[in-house]
């Protein structure tokens, strides 16, 4: 389902909502207020269907409608995101700290997702996978609706070879070490944590010397490499979740996480050609 583009929202997608069932108007006004009720009353909550949303629609429970919910206001990201290669399937960038990768709670516009749709014009662009928000490096988007989900189940399935750096300057390791362990992230916690069970976070930690170390994961946990590296007492360098959260301001770019998405290599699933991407990026 896709909504007209409203001006200043190019390269957003509406909000979809799974509805409780009955009245909409009087659902959207209980969970969300004025703000639902008057884009209901304006005309701008639509159907999966296409039909507009007015003040008598009922739909069943697990329904959905569309709508652009008003963008919060962001502190601009001041860095960019170049691209390190681009064609007909892919485009290949170097994000930068701070960026997230798509739209999601109070950052939209600024995501990687959404300025690289602006600047290039690819409104069909979407994420093959994710680097969190405070780490930077190469991460590879999709530009075509067609090849998509090819590239998705690629990264979902493990068959991407991932390299990271890190630096941490709290210790050092005299040997490469591999943390097999469970790591759990819930709803409401801003930490992940391991826990005992099944192994579902597997790093190969490498020392560099002089604070550096590589980290090969053949996982993909939510703060896997963060959680991993608190672990061995070695918290990577501008953490500001492990091991102690801390309050840092919206706008306060003074000190990037120290990890970085270095190199990405697999085998095209729709070219077959072999491909190897490196970050132009260094760690401070």
């Amino acid at each position: 389902m896709s909504l007209p583009v409203r001006p200043g929202y190019e390269g957003i997608g509406p909000s979809r909502l799974r509805l409780h069932g009955g009245p909409v108007l009087a659902e959207l006004r209980s969970r969300f207020g004025a703000e639902a009720a008057a884009k209901v009353l304006a005309g701008e909550v639509i159907c999966a269907d296409g039909s507009v949303v007015d003040v008598v629609t009922e739909l069943p429970a697990g329904a959905f409608i569309y709508w652009y919910r008003d963008l919060p206001d962001e502190v601009v990201v001041p860095f960019d995101v170049p691209v390190l290669y681009r064609d007909e399937n892919i485009v290949v960038v170097d994000k930068p700290h701070f960026l997230a990768t798509m739209p999601r709670g109070g950052h939209v516009v600024q995501t990687a997702l959404v300025r690289l749709r602006r600047a290039l014009e690819l409104w069909e662009l979407s994420p093959a996978h994710r680097l969190d928000r405070l780490t930077a490096g190469v991460l590879v988007f999709t530009a075509r609706r067609e090849v998509r989900g090819a590239y998705q189940t690629m990264f979902a399935s493990g068959a991407v070879s991932k390299t990271y750096l890190a630096r941490s300057s709290a210790g050092a390791l005299v040997e490469p070490v591999e943390l097999r362990n469970r790591i759990m992230k819930r709803r409401g916690s801003l930490q992940a944590v391991v826990e005992p069970g099944e192994v579902n976070a597997v790093t190969l930690v490498e020392p560099l010397g002089e604070g550096l170390f590589q980290l090969t994961p053949s996982t993909g946990r939510t703060h896997q490499l963060r959680v991993h590296m608190n672990s061995l007492g070695l918290p990577i360098d501008g953490d500001p979740l492990y091991p102690t959260v801390l309050d840092v301001a919206a706008g306060d770019f003074s000190t990037p996480l120290q990890l970085l998405a270095h190199r990405l290599a697999f085998v095209d699933p729709v070219t077959g050609a072999e491909r190897e991407f490196v970050s132009a990026r260094a760690l401070g």
